[in-house]
């Protein structure tokens, strides 16, 4: 890497708010990311690949001279912003946008119960983030399955799901709609009635999708959410992630009460 490797990772770090969100973003520590920056020390190989990902660069970019390297960022950037414009896919979405109701006083960390579409009797319990990013509301929802008894039972040996998505609220109902990112052949929707209260607690919906077995069942179910905080030990909440039989003592009463009736297959049901 040339002299230039400091300079480049600056301009590209100015992008965003602060190097410690950089920092934290890479999973990097940030003492040896300020090494790269005054030139004291070079990435290694993996370090190097991360931070071109994450930056949409290549490794040889990162040493040209400093002036060529921002002309090329750009000029890159320029047609980022002319591609999205005329991108079919947001044009399709951008009324949604435009006619959704605020969502901040949602976002934040959530429990999502649901009679589990592939497990059937059995309750799963995901973590959900919803966040507000550059005016519109996204978030995140984890989900993990413990193995069979004739598997290892391992942590490493869970069946770990990640849903990434978009949220709207349009006319007094909270819509949701996400695709699994780590296999990418699955999306589900899910629907909230709003709270009213001062205080969000649980929220009711009802949840489409598709079991995880085989025949890829269409299934839909109740779903309740209960809000977390805004800020919260992500590691013990996760940790809580998994299948619970309805009668566990840790699911508590008011959870089976929503959840309880038939779980609808290739159809639907009303919520009260």
């Amino acid at each position: 890497m040339s002299d230039y490797l400091g300079l480049n990772l600056k301009l590209l770090c100015s992008h965003y708010r602060s190097i410690a969100e950089v920092c934290r973003k890479l999973a990097i520590n940030r003492a040896q990311f300020n090494k790269y920056l005054s030139g004291q020390s070079r990435p290694t190989a993996y370090n190097l690949k991360r931070i071109c990902d994450f930056f949409g660069v290549e490794g040889y970019e990162l040493s040209l001279p400093s002036e060529q390297f921002a002309d090329l960022i750009g000029a890159r950037s320029g047609s980022q912003e002319a591609r999205v414009v005329t991108d079919p896919l947001l044009e399709l979405f951008q009324p949604l946008g435009e006619h959704s109701s605020s969502l901040s006083r949602y976002c934040g960390y959530y429990f999502e119960y649901a009679n589990c579409m592939s497990v059937p009797g059995q309750i799963l319990l995901s973590l959900v983030h919803l966040r507000e990013e550059r005016g519109s509301y996204l978030f995140e929802r984890q989900e993990r399955q413990e193995p069979s008894r004739a598997d290892s039972g391992k942590a490493e040996d869970w069946v770990r799901c990640r849903y990434l998505g978009a949220a709207f609220y349009l006319q007094d109902r909270l819509f949701l709609i996400d695709y699994e990112s780590l296999t990418g052949n699955e999306m589900s929707q899910t629907i909230l009635i709003p709270s009213f209260k001062s205080r969000i607690s649980r929220l009711n919906g009802l949840k489409t999708g598709v079991s995880s077995g085989d025949l890829r069942t269409p299934a839909c179910t109740r779903v309740v959410w209960e809000f977390l905080g805004n800020d919260i030990n992500r590691v013990n909440a996760y940790r809580q992630v998994m299948l619970y039989s309805p009668d566990d003592p840790r699911i508590d009463a008011d959870i089976r009460q929503r959840l309880s009736g038939a779980q609808i297959r290739n159809g639907l049901f009303e919520i009260e």
